[in-house]
């Protein structure tokens, strides 16, 4: 029994080591060569491009660009200003000429308070302060009626007077607001709070007048004061130029010309602010003025009330009243 326990001894031991002897033999081998990575392959992408509004033929400045003069291009650039559809283009003016294939850009074309115009209108600007602007309560957007009034100087106004001058005009800047940078979503007029401090009082209102009556606007501001009454803007009462006469133009049409002048060639025609101040029909009628005439004295007729004397010194006159 002992010698079969020796046996076994032994051979655990053999056994053991030739193990060892193994693993002697597997430390020695040099490790497998490692595979090289395969290079992943990535496909090119096709070339981006963006939907841009290209001109089509030479486009003039200061013409309206017709839908047939544009197009849609596919192009690898997508310029900051582009447009992507002809329709938002359409009837827009550019400030230079552009020529074919040119790709068109909001810079290009004419923008700002010009683009707020009616046809027939004009931006007109006149000098604003804290009570001729309603206590700077004036926006834009806001309509207004502009009154006016006149001292008597003696020359070319007779009597002081202040009256309406043009009736519900609408604002379309005072001071640096403009209705270019009104508010486009929840941030409505109610919810503007001017910053103390930081508010700085309008010097110019900015309205727009039809072209016939910014000769009014102009005299009014020049020889009187402007005051602007702000307006509801559903309120669209207007007087009736039907029951007063119309005032007389500073430039006498040809007699060959018939009918009454009109837009463009009313204004051209031109006012007088005697003619502005006195009004139309027989009350306007101008008294011709003499130049380098020597001061003389002429009597009028006895009023009801008593006399006068009007004294004309070359082209000024004095009415004295007794």
């Amino acid at each position: 029994m002992i010698r079969f326990t020796q046996i076994i001894a032994g051979v655990l031991v053999l056994l053991a080591l030739l193990l060892i002897g193994y693993a002697w033999m597997l430390s020695r081998k040099p490790p497998p060569p490692v595979a090289a990575p395969q290079p992943v392959v990535q496909l090119a992408p096709a070339e981006a491009t963006f939907p841009v509004v290209v001109a089509t033929k030479p486009l003039p400045a200061g013409q309206a660009i017709e839908a047939g003069a544009l197009r849609v291009a596919q192009l690898p650039i997508n310029p900051a200003g582009a447009f992507m559809a002809v329709a938002e283009a359409v009837g827009r003016v550019p400030v230079f000429d552009l020529g074919t294939g040119a790709p068109l850009l909001e810079n290009q074309l004419v923008s700002g308070l010009a683009l707020r115009l009616e046809p027939g209108e004009r931006a007109v600007a006149v000098k604003a302060d804290e009570v001729m602007g309603v206590a700077n309560s004036v926006r834009p957007g806001d309509f207004v009626d502009v009154f006016f009034a006149l001292k008597a100087d003696g020359r070319d106004v007779d009597r002081s007077q202040s009256r309406l001058l043009l009736a519900r005009k609408r604002v379309l800047a005072f001071g640096t607001a403009s209705v270019d940078g009104m508010p486009t979503s929840g941030e409505g007029r109610g919810n503007q709070k001017p910053q103390a401090g930081n508010q700085q009082p309008a010097r110019t209102a900015v309205l727009a007048v039809p072209v016939e009556d910014v000769n009014r606007l102009a005299l009014g501001e020049a020889n009187g004061r402007l005051l602007l009454a702000l307006r509801h803007p559903n309120d669209t009462a207007e007087p009736d130029p039907t029951l007063f006469a119309e005032l007389q133009t500073a430039l006498q049409p040809a007699r060959r010309s018939g009918g009454a002048l009109t837009g463009m060639d009313r204004a051209l025609a031109g006012l007088t602010t005697q003619d502005l101040a006195a009004g139309g029909g027989a009350a306007g009628t101008r008294r011709p003025a003499q130049p380098g005439a020597a001061p003389r004295a002429v009597l009028a007729t006895a009023a009801p009330t008593g006399h006068e004397v009007e004294i004309i010194r070359g082209d000024r006159r004095d009415t004295v009243r007794y």
